[in-house]
This record gives C-alpha cells, sequence and structure tokens, in this order.
C-alpha cells in the first residue's frame, strides 16, 4: 500500500489557489483509504503564503523547498526540483492540478521520471492499491477509467471538481534548502498583465459570450457575472475575432471549466466548446436559435435575444439582493 501521496501546491499572488486547497483534500481522502501520509510541496517563488493553512486540509507533511535566487522559477526548474524529491522520498502518488502551470510540469516530471500520468481527470480512486482516475473523452461523449501502471502514479485533476474537506493533517513543517538546476531555457523578461479578479478556472459561476454578441463589448455580460461572483469566458470564435482575450477562453484548446454554474450567451455549442464546460453542474444557455447545439447539453435552455435576456436576469438578481 501507499506511503506518501505527494500534491503540488500552486501560488498565486501571494496566496494559495483554491484548486490547492481541493487538491490536498482529495489526497486526504486517497490517503485515509490506504493507510498513506500527506505531503504537500510548496516551491518558494518569492511571495509565500502561510504554509501552515494546508494542516487545514488534511497535509501531514508541508515541505517548503528554497533553491537559488531567483523569485520566477519556470516549469522546467519546478520539474527538476520535484523530481528531485519524488526520487529521494520515493512517492508514489503525485497529484498536480489541471491548470496550465500543473500541465506543463506533471508532464516534464512523468517525462523525466518515466512515469504514468493520466491528465484533466474529474475523479480518482482506489482499487486494490492501484490508482484509478476518471476522464471524459470525445468531448465529453465518453467517461473513461485509467489505471497507471507503475510508480509514482501521476495525475492532474480539474479545478471544482474535489471538495474541500477540513480534516486535519499533522501539518508538520520541513524548509529543504535545494541546489536550483540549470535550465535549457533561461528567462530574459517576465511581462505580467493585470491579475483577474477571478481565475476562470476556480470560479463558482462563469458567464461565457459566443459569436452572438455581436462585437467586443461585453459589458452586460460582466455586470452579471460580478453579480453572481463569476468570471468571464469566452468562445474560441469571439477570441479569434479579437473580442476577448485568450486567456478568457473555453474550451479544448482554451481553459477547461467545471464552475456549479456556467451561463452561456450567444454560444452555438461547437464540440470543441462543450469539452470545455460540459462537466459544469448546472448549465444554462441562451441563444435566438432553437436548433442550437448547445441547447442538447443544457439544463436549462432559453431560445431568445441574449441582449433582452440577461438585462432582465440582471435586474431579477439585483432585487434578489436587495
Amino acid at each position: 500500500m501507499s506511503t506518501e501521496i505527494m500534491v503540488i501546491t500552486e501560488i498565486s499572488a501571494g496566496m494559495f489557489r483554491k484548486v490547492t486547497f481541493e487538491l490536498v483534500s482529495e489526497a486526504r481522502r486517497l490517503a485515509d483509504e490506504r493507510g498513506a501520509d500527506v505531503t504537500a510541496v510548496v516551491i518558494n517563488n518569492g511571495s509565500m503564503p502561510d504554509a501552515t493553512e494546508l494542516a487545514a486540509f488534511g497535509a501531514d507533511h508541508i515541505l517548503v523547498v528554497n533553491s537559488g535566487e531567483s523569485a520566477y522559477k519556470s516549469g522546467e526548474i519546478q520539474a527538476k526540483l520535484i523530481q528531485e524529491l519524488v526520487k529521494e522520498r520515493d512517492s508514489d502518488v503525485l497529484l498536480f492540478a489541471a491548470t496550465t502551470q500543473g500541465r506543463e510540469i506533471s508532464a516534464r516530471v512523468a517525462a523525466g521520471l518515466k512515469a504514468g500520468l493520466v491528465m484533466d481527470c474529474t475523479g480518482i480512486r482506489s482499487e486494490e492499491g492501484r490508482l484509478i482516475a476518471r476522464k471524459p473523452l470525445y468531448g465529453g461523449k465518453v467517461i473513461a477509467e485509467f489505471a497507471v501502471e507503475g510508480s509514482p502514479e501521476m495525475v492532474t485533476l480539474r479545478p471544482n471538481i474535489a471538495a474541500m474537506d477540513n480534516k486535519e493533517g499533522r501539518g508538520e513543517v520541513t524548509t529543504l534548502t535545494m541546489a536550483e538546476p540549470v535550465p535549457q531555457v533561461r528567462v530574459l523578461e517576465l511581462l505580467v498583465d493585470e491579475l483577474p479578479k477571478l481565475d476562470l478556472t476556480e470560479a463558482d459561476v462563469v458567464v461565457s459570450g459566443g459569436r452572438g454578441m455581436g462585437g467586443p463589448d461585453f459589458s452586460i455580460l460582466e455586470e452579471l457575472a460580478e453579480l453572481m461572483g463569476g468570471a468571464i469566458g469566452a468562445s474560441r470564435n469571439v477570441v479569434d475575432e479579437g473580442w476577448r482575450p485568450a486567456s478568457d477562453q473555453v474550451g479544448q484548446t482554451g481553459k477547461v471549466v467545471s464552475p456549479a454554474l456556467y451561463v452561456a450567451c450567444g454560444i452555438s455549442g461547437a464540440m470543441q466548446h462543450l469539452a470545455g464546460m460540459n462537466t459544469s453542474n448546472c448549465i444554462v444557455a441562451i441563444n435566438s436559435d432553437p436548433d442550437a447545439l448547445i441547447f442538447k447539453t443544457a439544463d436549462y435552455c432559453i431560445v431568445d435575444d441574449l441582449f433582452e435576456v440577461v438585462p432582465v436576469l440582471t435586474e431579477a438578481i439585483k432585487k434578489l439582493k436587495e
């Protein structure tokens, strides 16, 4: 049986991302099934949160890794540090977030360790000592289960999939100093846009616009999203037209989201887009075309002009908040 389940944490703007707490909670559940310990790895990127926060979600061991003088740690550097840790500790399971960062680092670690990796999972469980990972295929038309051969077993989990459980771990913090690997690629300059108020992949509510928006003015969707504490998403067509930044794109070639509520406005429902949002708990679609494909996936369908419907929804929510 496993002795250690390792979680690779993510930090943004000096705070642990919500998905990190979800991963630690899921690791705790899996560890209890296997009689294992949960180890959370925190790589110091120059803006460190309080590592002890992870104990509240089930972390037994918290490894704070310091390396070199550079504040920015590229995916290549982080992957090499993690590989060294795994070899030293002989970890059995590695959990990463299915985010831009998590996908890059997990792929590099898997290649370096010659280990099996299942990406973009929506659930994991232990069965006869083996890790079974579940993920959608073919745009969500099929749900497949995978077993990883060998050790360590590695998966990336989608944000908003696992529940955050407050089950205390021992929370033993250890600070490690490791030699920073020499990267093959050096970062000469880092240009960072202003951080969004809420990360799209971690939002509980996503309001997305498609070609039916008719242009770059998303103000009516932004007002609705702000009222519900949500984030703005967009279809690939919208991004290709330059109406919204690529960071807003939801879909197979964009971001995969799993919010409690997904509101699709003027989106036809191409398979590429559905692959990025069909695990949402509740999908509301607004489209003037009664034959729009998205209506086959939506839980609630509104056949009407989105410019008439969205303001009505906004006003109704305002009244509920009074």
